[in-house]
């Protein structure tokens, strides 16, 4: 009983050490598609439409890889590999929709993100009155 307890527990934190990779290769895949640094544009220049472009990806790929462990194989090792190997087409598929968002929306979508003034649509406005 406690050997099953803690194998399950070393499963849960390498599935998590999975995660957080895919998470951070996520990062550094939004940093490539993006023109600039997003450290920069968004801890330095605090550039919203980097911020809220970074936020929406993460949340995403937080859903690819919840949805990559939660289907994988009941067997550790088939599971862990699906988990990697769904995590990275879904990371892949992220890249595609970018370069296919870009190429249906007027203008680049690069320049949009570094602009240092907020996109329209997301700008708050405050209530008429």
């Amino acid at each position: 009983m406690l050997g099953d307890l803690l194998n399950g527990a070393w499963q849960s934190i390498v599935f998590g050490v999975v995660g957080v990779a895919l998470l951070a290769a996520g990062f550094l895949l939004v940093d490539l598609l993006t023109p600039g640094k997003l450290r920069e544009l968004i801890w330095v220049r605090r550039n919203g439409n980097a911020a809220l472009l970074l936020a929406a990806n993460q949340l995403g790929i937080a859903g690819i890889v919840f949805t990559a462990i939660l289907t994988s194989y009941s067997d550790f090792g088939k599971g862990l590999a699906s988990t990697v190997i769904f995590g990275l087409v879904g990371l892949l598929v992220m890249a595609l929709a970018f370069f296919v968002l870009d190429l249906l929306t007027p203008g680049r979508l690069g320049e949009v993100i570094c602009a240092d003034e907020p996109h329209p649509a997301h700008r708050h406005h405050a209530p008429a009155g």
